[in-house]
């Protein structure tokens, strides 16, 4: 018997943070997962968009998700919590400059 899995599925040290991905691919599961479960999107879709990967690698992913759910909730929440840290400490530069427009605006009276 051959686990399918291990075929689609791959963790690679230095790649993708260690974290387990479609084999040959930078696409993490966790993003699998976030496309599917967060933005809705069904399997065909995800395929469409990224059509290097096939919709065994999808539901390989799924499954491998779902193996390993706790894992991966994880690294979601990890990933979640390093963009909110990064966000925090860089101000975004489009918000500065639409911070700056108000401002000036603001600052003008009507006469």
């Amino acid at each position: 018997m051959t686990a399918v899995i291990s075929e689609h599925i791959e963790i690679t040290p230095g790649v993708c943070g260690g974290k387990p991905r479609i084999a040959g691919h930078r696409i993490r599961v966790q993003d699998v997962v976030i496309w599917h479960e967060k933005m809705g999107m069904s399997p065909d879709e995800i395929v469409s968009r990224y059509p290097t990967i096939t919709l065994a690698d999808v539901y390989a992913a799924l499954a491998y998700y779902h193996d390993h759910f706790e894992e991966i909730r994880q690294q979601i929440r990890d990933s979640e919590a390093f963009v909110q840290e990064l966000q925090a400490k860089i101000p975004s530069k489009v918000q500065q400059k639409l911070r700056g427009q108000n401002l000036g605006k603001d600052a003008i009276s009507p006469g």
